[in-house]
């Protein structure tokens, strides 16, 4: 399953054009490509490096939280928001705020989109409207971090429910990975609390980029065997009634087996 992220990081590698970057790294890059999973073959979290499981749901349950404060994750020793904390240690108008308080900067209105798409899926499953946006014109400039993964669509058909997401930008070596698992652990949540199976995970991207400085890195990556190591899968506790309850003891990942994590400096 995760040739299709073999696939790309090399095409991106071996074809991307030299693009300068608001970080001053510099990144090869190209415009408008996809990847798609079936979520039913086994849990999309990359075995050619270690990836931190832990650090991927916590992460997911601080924006399903809608908690734009970072104590959380700093009670979960999770660090990926740090180099985005204000002074006050928080992440402003970033993907806990639009997910379940979307509004506008000074507005007494919000939406829950998250309550709002659940309650939309078991209503009328077969809907063209489940969808979540994480950019908001009225806030993204004042936003820790403009949201990269931007919005996503969920899809019931033959009892399976498919996630796809849109980014905007993506760091192939470092983001894509986390961003992949997550979503597809978003999946496998709304799933298992509006009763359907499991489908397809799909990921859409604008500008997918490799940084200039983890070009070794990718290289090491695409020379480990893709196929050493089976996918592991997820289980979910069935004490879990709602989406507001989620806590990591619900979450448990099965038999991950992966290659050694690969160093690399994240781009701010």
């Amino acid at each position: 399953m995760m040739k299709q992220y073999h696939d790309l990081l090399q095409k991106v590698l071996s074809e991307g054009i030299e693009s300068s970057d608001r970080t001053g790294t510099g990144t090869l890059s190209l415009f408008g490509e996809k990847m798609e999973f079936d979520l039913s073959e086994g849990f999309p979290l990359l075995t050619t490096k270690h990836v931190s499981f832990k650090n991927i749901a916590t992460e997911l349950i601080w924006f399903l939280k809608g908690d734009t404060n970072a104590k959380y994750l700093d009670d979960m020793n999770n660090t990926i928001w740090k180099e985005w904390t204000n002074d006050e240690n928080d992440l402003p108008h970033t993907y806990a705020k639009q997910w379940r308080h979307f509004g506008g900067l000074d507005s007494n209105y919000t939406v829950d989109q998250i309550a709002n798409v659940i309650k939309s899926i078991k209503d009328n499953p077969y809907g063209r409207r489940h969808i979540v946006s994480a950019w908001n014109p009225l806030t993204v400039e004042h936003a820790a971090l403009p949201p990269c993964h931007m919005f996503f669509q969920l899809y019931v058909r033959d009892d399976k429910l498919s996630l796809l997401f849109y980014m905007r930008s993506n760091d192939m070596f470092l983001g894509n990975p986390y961003n992949i698992a997550s979503y597809a652990l978003l999946a496998h949540l709304v799933a298992f609390l509006t009763g359907f199976q499991v489908g397809k995970l799909v990921y859409m991207c604008g500008d997918c980029h490799l940084y200039t400085n983890h070009i070794e890195q990718a290289k090491e990556l695409l020379s480990r065997d893709y196929n050493k190591y089976k996918l592991p899968t997820l289980s979910i506790r069935d004490d879990l009634d709602s989406i507001d309850d989620i806590e990591l003891f619900h979450l448990k990942l099965n038999d991950y087996a992966s290659y050694p994590s690969i160093k690399a400096d994240v781009a701010v």
